[in-house]
C-alpha cells in the first residue's frame, strides 16, 4: 500500500464513517437549533420593532388629528416638520379636499404606497402591510382618522432589523460550521480508542494469515473485549492445532508410505529388468504398473516435501543456505543436470549476481520443467529477468495454455487444468513452486505466452536474499 493510500484508508474506512457520523450528527443538530433560533429571533425582532415603530405611527396620527381639529391651514408646515423614524416617511390625505400631504413629496409620495393598502385605509379601515422601496424593506401603517375625515400613512424603515438578523444569520452559520468541524475532530480522536481493538485483532489476523500462528491478543481491561479477546485466543489455538495435527498427519502418512513404495518401486525395476521374458500382454501391463507406481512414488515425495514445508523444515540439510552466484548460470547447470539441457535459457537481467538459495531455486525450475514437459510436451524457453525490486524466472510451453478462470486455482495442490486432465504428475508441482517463492519472499503466477502457450513467472524479492559478493562467484 503507498503511503497516500495508508493516508487515505482511515478517512475511507470504519474510522472515517465513525468520524462521518460524529459530524452529521453534530450538524443536523447545530443546524436545527441554529434555524429555530433564527425564526425565533426574525419574528420578535420584527415584532418589536415595527410595534414600537407602529405606537410612534399612531402617536403621529393622534398629533395630526388634533392640529386639524384646532389650525387645519398649517397642515403643510405639520407634515413637513413631523417626526417619524429615521428613514422613515409619512402622507396625509384630507378627504374633504383630496389632497395628499408628504413629508418628503421629492422621494416619497402616495404612489410609492402598496395600492391595497391605500385603498383599505382609504375606504376607512386601519390596516398594515411591509413592501419594498428603493430597494429596502419598510412597513407601512395606515391609520383611518374619523373627524376631521383624513387618513393618515407612516413607512417604517425595516433595514435596520434586516441587517441585525444578517449578522445573526452569519453568526448562525459560523457556529454550526465550527460545531460540525469539533463533532468531527472529537469524533476522529475518540474513535482512535474505540477502533484500538479492531486495530489489534485486525494485525493478529494478518500474522495469522501469513503464518504467524503464534500472534494472541493481550488481556483487554473492557470485560466485552475481554471476552472477545479470549474467544479469538482460543480459536486460534484450536486452528493451530487443527493444522498442526493435519501436517503431522500428513507428514505420518507419506513417511509411512515412503517405505512400502520404494520396495513396489524397487520390484517394478526387477520385473522391468527381464521384461523380455514375459509375453506381450504382461509386457503391456507391466509398464502399466510401472508408470503408476512411479506416478506414486514421486505424489509421495512431493506430499513430504509439502509437509516439511508447511512445518518450516528444510527440504533439504542445507536448503538453507544461501550463496552468492549467478542466477543465469545456475538455472543452466540444473537443467542440464536435470535431463533438460536442449531447453534454451535466455537471460535478460541487468545484474543476475545475487545471493540465492540454491536448493529452492533448483527446486522450482525442475517443477516447473517437468510440468511443462508432463502438460504442454515440454518447455521452449527458459528466462531470467529482472527490475528494481524483483528476479523473475521464466518458463514458457507451447502448450495448450491456461484458462484465465483457472490462474490462481492451478497453484492449489492436487489442481489440474482443463489441458491437463489424463496427464501424468501428481497435481502438486505447482503448489510447491509456489510455496517455495513465497519462502524467498516472492509469488508464482502463470500467464499467456507470445506464441499462445502458458508462460509461468516466479518472482524472487530481491530484498529476501542475502547481498551479493562479487568475489565469491558459483
Amino acid at each position: 500500500m503507498s503511503p497516500i493510500e495508508r493516508r487515505v484508508a482511515p478517512i475511507r474506512g470504519l474510522r472515517g464513517r465513525v468520524t462521518s457520523s460524529f459530524a452529521l450528527a453534530a450538524f443536523a443538530g447545530a443546524f436545527t437549533l441554529a434555524l429555530v433560533t433564527y425564526a425565533s429571533t426574525r419574528a420578535y425582532l420584527l415584532d418589536q420593532g415595527t410595534d414600537t415603530a407602529a405606537r410612534q405611527a399612531y402617536n403621529n396620527a393622534q398629533l395630526v388629528r388634533t392640529i386639524l381639529a384646532t389650525d387645519p391651514e398649517s397642515v403643510g408646515d405639520l407634515m413637513t416638520n413631523i417626526r417619524t423614524e429615521r428613514g422613515g416617511f409619512a402622507v396625509l390625505h384630507l378627504e374633504a379636499s383630496d389632497t395628499f400631504y408628504a413629508q418628503e413629496p421629492l422621494r416619497f409620495t402616495q404612489s410609492n404606497l402598496p395600492r391595497e393598502l391605500l385603498d383599505t385605509v382609504l375606504s376607512g379601515a386601519t390596516a398594515r402591510q411591509r413592501f419594498t422601496f428603493e430597494e429596502a424593506p419598510y412597513e407601512v401603517v395606515g391609520v383611518a382618522i374619523a373627524a376631521p375625515r383624513a387618513q393618515y400613512f407612516e413607512a417604517i424603515p425595516l433595514a435596520s432589523v434586516r441587517s441585525t438578523l444578517a449578522t445573526i444569520a452569519t453568526t448562525l452559520s459560523f457556529g454550526v460550521l465550527f460545531i460540525t468541524v469539533a463533532a468531527g475532530i472529537l469524533g476522529f480522536t475518540m474513535s482512535r480508542g474505540v477502533l484500538g481493538p479492531l486495530r489489534r485483532i485486525a494485525s493478529a489476523v494478518g500474522e495469522i494469515a501469513s503464518g504467524g500462528l503464534d500472534a494472541r491478543l493481550g488481556d483487554e481491561r473492557d470485560p466485552d473485549l475481554a471476552g472477545l479477546a479470549a474467544s479469538f485466543n482460543d480459536m486460534v489455538d484450536a486452528v493451530r492445532s487443527r493444522i498442526e495435527r493435519e501436517v503431522r498427519f500428513a507428514s505420518d502418512v507419506s513417511h509411512e508410505l515412503r517405505s512400502p513404495v520404494t520396495a513396489l518401486v524397487a520390484a517394478v525395476e526387477v520385473l522391468e529388468a527381464r521384461r523380455d521374458e514375459f509375453s506381450e500382454r504382461n509386457r503391456q501391463a507391466l509398464d502399466i504398473l510401472g508408470r503408476q507406481v512411479r506416478r506414486f512414488d514421486r505424489t509421495v515425495r512431493d506430499l513430504l516435501e509439502l509437509s516439511r514445508l508447511d512445518a518450516g523444515e528444510p527440504v533439504e540439510p542445507r536448503a538453507d543456505r544461501v550463496e552468492t552466484l549467478r542466477l543465469g548460470e545456475l538455472v543452466r547447470r540444473i537443467a542440464g543436470a536435470r535431463g533438460f539441457a536442449t531447453v534454451p535459457v535466455e537471460t535478460t537481467a541487468t545484474d543476475d549476481l545475487v545471493g540465492v538459495d540454491r536448493a529452492r531455486i533448483e527446486r522450482i525450475l525442475v517443477n516447473l520443467l517437468e510440468n511443462a514437459r508432463d502438460h504442454a510436451g515440454g518447455a521452449t524457453v527458459v528466462r531470467v529477468a529482472d527490475d528494481a525490486h524483483w528476479l523473475r524466472l521464466e518458463v514458457e510451453d507451447a502448450g495448450a495454455g491456461v484458462a484465465a478462470s483457472e490462474r490462481e486455482r492451478i497453484f492449489d495442490r492436487f489442481a489440474r487444468g482443463t489441458a491437463s486432465r489424463n496427464s501424468v504428475g501428481s497435481g502438486l508441482g505447482l503448489a510447491i513452486v509456489s510455496q517455495h517463492a513465497r519462502a524467498l519472499g516472492g509469488d508464482a503466477r502463470v500467464e499467456t505466452a507470445p506464441g499462445g502457450g502458458a508462460r509461468f513467472v516466479v518472482r524472487l524479492a530481491r530484498t529476501a536474499m542475502a547481498p551479493a559478493d562479487r568475489e565469491q562467484v558459483g
